[in-house]
């Protein structure tokens, strides 16, 4: 009994952690850094970092349905930083880094998109505005 009763615990943690992450509230992360500090906000995401290599992937929750403009400024003193924005079939809508910095494109409010940042060996500030 207690087997199964630590079963359904596990099961209804991650069936939470799922939930969180398709709403957007959740964001999955695979990096090794000195420093990294990752703020996932309504209208912009911003990393802090020192010497970050890895991956940082949430659901974009995008709730109106129109052109979005998306800014990338990225203050990097070494490493590069790139953001792709990937649609519901993980089909690639959008990348951004520091040689191409600005995209503007049409999104649908009923749609899950996903933000993806990958970092390679990332020091410095960048942030992504929409």
């Amino acid at each position: 009994m207690d087997i199964l009763l630590s079963i359904a615990i596990v099961v209804a943690v991650f069936a939470v952690i799922y939930i969180l992450y398709c709403q957007g509230f959740a964001v999955l992360r695979r990096t090794a850094a000195i420093i990294f500090v990752f703020r996932h906000g309504k209208n912009a995401d911003r990393a802090t970092l020192d010497s970050c290599t890895g991956w940082v992937k949430h659901v974009g929750r995008f709730r109106e349905s129109k052109t979005y403009e998306f800014f990338f400024d990225a203050q990097l003193s070494k490493g590069n930083v790139e953001v792709i924005l990937l649609d519901r079939k993980k089909q690639q809508l959008m990348k951004l880094n520091p040689q191409s910095i600005i995209c503007k494109i049409e999104l649908d409010a009923r749609n899950r998109y996903y933000l993806c940042w990958e970092f390679k060996d990332a020091t410095g500030k960048c942030e992504l505005r929409w």
